[in-house]
């Protein structure tokens, strides 16, 4: 299972988490829903810490 480190979001499906992005930030990996990636599209790619979005 895998959670949304943004919004919190759970999926037991792996199939359903091929659209999920994921980042490295403080040395953590990090994983996005399909809803927070695109919402927060701009920032991910400034390479912006979630805390700043």
């Amino acid at each position: 299972m895998k959670t949304c480190d943004f919004c919190g979001r759970q999926e037991a499906d792996a199939a359903k988490t091929l659209t999920w992005s994921t980042s490295v930030e403080s040395g953590r990996p990090r994983t996005y829903c399909e809803s927070c990636s695109r919402e927060h599209l701009r920032s991910m790619e400034g390479k912006l810490d979630s805390e700043y979005w």
